[in-house]
């Protein structure tokens, strides 16, 4: 570690890094990430998110891998958060979720992009987001939610993810267990903030026009079975022991599914999953709607 980088370390100081030769002209979609020790997937998730924004805004939070390294030579990567101290206690692990966040969208309104899209490293976004984005039927929306569907490593489908390879489409099953994620909102929406512990989603005002369009498939519990027993551990070393470490305990050793971890059916990807899928977070309220068929993937 040179001697700025532990300066930062010491007086628990973060830098940002911005490279102004990639900022875009064409503002429509800027996409926000936090990341950390991300080196086997981060490629591929660049790829993915380039595919749909214009620009992409980093959160690294002291990975000590190559994640910011792969972050900084991308294209479509603007600006990059450095963070050099990890927090690790869970009392301050369950805040930075939310601060973290809420950081990389303080940054990313300063280019006054039209559109914010919340990612993470292991979610694939499948649906013509760019096209929605750009259309007239956007103009009546100020958020959307995105459906994300868990998928697992099954006895015949628990290969490990190797560097390189796509993600999307990476497994065969996914669990039924349906969250609809606020993830894309208009940038200049008042009242769009992260608040709380452990936030993956902003708050919003409650006359806030919502929908749920697109889909996603997550892959934190599929990628490898040493993949999941880290982050078995992770759950239960640094976040608090309930609900989160108590959980994740009982699931040590499980990587290999045939049931979801809610005890339900697996589906293949495709109608029979959304024709089964329940909703465990999200849902509809009186200025929610949901539109059907938005199923493209993005190749």
């Amino acid at each position: 570690m040179g001697v700025l980088s532990l300066f930062y370390k010491v007086f628990d100081k973060k830098r940002i890094y911005t490279y102004k030769t990639r900022i875009p002209q064409t503002r429509k979609i800027f996409c926000i990430l936090r990341v950390r020790n991300e080196e086997l997937i981060i490629e591929d998730t660049l790829n993915h998110l380039a595919k749909f924004s214009d620009a992409i805004i980093c959160y690294d939070d002291a990975s000590t891998d190559r994640t910011f390294d792969l972050l900084s030579k991308h294209p479509k990567v603007i600006c990059i958060i450095k963070n050099f101290k990890w927090k690790q206690k869970p009392e301050e692990r369950i805040k930075c979720e939310t601060s973290d966040r809420l950081q990389l969208l303080k940054l990313a309104k300063q280019f006054n992009p039209e559109w914010i899209f919340c990612a993470d490293a292991d979610e694939r976004y499948m649906g013509n987001i760019r096209e929605f984005v750009c259309s007239e039927s956007s103009k009546e929306v100020s958020l959307v939610r995105i459906s994300l569907f868990d998928a697992y490593l099954t006895p015949n489908d628990h290969a490990p993810y190797k560097k390189g390879q796509p993600l999307l489409n990476l497994r065969k099953y996914f669990g039924p267990e349906r969250r609809d994620i606020i993830m894309l909102w208009r940038a200049n929406e008042e009242g769009i903030t992260f608040l709380g512990d452990d936030s993956r989603e902003p708050i919003y005002p409650k006359s806030s026009k919502v929908k749920t369009l697109f889909k996603c498939q997550h892959y934190g519990k599929a990628l490898s079975i040493q993949h999941w027993e880290e982050t078995c551990n992770y759950y239960i070393k640094h976040f608090p022991y309930i609900p989160y470490g108590e959980k994740w305990e009982k699931r040590k050793g499980k990587a290999i599914h045939t049931i979801s971890d809610f005890g339900t059916p697996l589906y293949q990807w495709g109608k029979e999953l959304f024709s089964n899928a329940v909703i465990i977070h999200g849902g509809f309220s009186e200025n929610e709607g949901e539109e059907k068929d938005e199923n493209i993937a993005y190749s």
